[in-house]
């Protein structure tokens, strides 16, 4: 598709622009943490009792949590904690969940059946729940977090792969490589992956937002990101039983954690429209 294309369809979906510009400001934000936020040390986990849960002001904007820390610096580096958990969640589906189901939908057979009953057995769990009793059984931990998500939702991505693949390996192209004599995984790399991607990067796109609140989640019960370690959902847990009385306190990360989904799921939906080439044609 033309760039130019791709520009009018974006131009025309004003949620859209808001949506790219939100995630790219949180990804600059998450760059720039030093320098944007106002006190660095506190965002790591310096103390700074006798300034305990002061109300938002001119020196503390966000306001100050138990410890006395300042919450924007925290906010602030929480962005490089979501993003990092969110981008890892979703990359670590897709490199389990892609070729899996490329293999069940091109080879067909014995092999479809033994992944898509293995893909069954997972499914049969809600993913927050599954996810769960992973972490619970690895251990605390920002990286044992990631892989109990990743563990719970590469199914998903394995079964959109599997259509995919099953639809592309029909056509005439790959027919037509099958008679030339190349190898089943080369016609897999070069055919049927380039030719599954699209709805593949649209569901990845959206999962971001959803990856991201789960991995804060897991963070607000305990199992998820450790303090001092700024992270959106370890905050909002930390604030909740002072929120009658310092409402500041869990209110900033959660208002953090509710724009950063909303956002990948405009973002999503601008996605769809610039790859599905129904959506392209009407919206041209």
């Amino acid at each position: 598709m033309r760039k130019e294309e791709t520009v009018k369809i974006l131009l025309r979906n004003k949620l859209s622009l808001i949506g790219l510009a939100i995630i790219a400001g949180l990804i600059l934000m998450a760059i720039l943490a030093p320098v944007l936020a106002p006190y660095p040390d506190q965002a790591l986990g310096e103390p700074n009792l006798q300034e305990r849960l002061q109300p938002p002001s001119r020196t503390h904007l966000f306001g100050t949590d138990h410890m006395g820390r300042d919450i924007l610096s925290r906010v602030i580096y929480g962005a490089r904690t979501s993003l990092l958990m969110g981008f890892s969640v979703v990359a670590l589906a897709l490199l389990i969940g892609v070729p899996l189901g490329l293999m069940a939908g091109y080879f067909s057979g014995k092999t479809d059946l033994v992944i898509m009953r293995i893909t069954d057995i997972f499914l049969a769990f809600p993913p927050l729940l599954l996810a769960l009793l992973i972490a619970t059984s690895l251990g605390r931990g920002m990286m044992n977090a990631i892989v109990a998500l990743a563990i719970s939702w590469w199914p998903w991505y394995t079964r959109l792969a599997r259509g995919m693949a099953i639809s592309v390996k029909e056509r005439p192209y790959v027919e037509a490589s099958k008679a030339m004599g190349i190898s089943d995984w080369k016609i897999m790399l070069r055919h049927v992956l380039p030719n599954s991607l699209s709805p593949i990067i649209v569901q990845a796109t959206m999962d971001m937002g959803s990856a991201i609140l789960e991995a804060a989640a897991l963070s607000f019960l305990g199992l998820g990101v450790q303090p001092p370690t700024p992270d959106w959902g370890l905050m909002v847990s930390e604030g909740k039983d002072y929120f009658l009385n310092y409402w500041w306190y869990p209110v900033f990360p959660g208002l953090a954690i509710f724009i950063t989904v909303m956002a990948f799921n405009l973002l999503g939906d601008a996605v769809r429209e610039v790859i599905d080439p129904r959506l392209r044609r009407r919206l041209l």
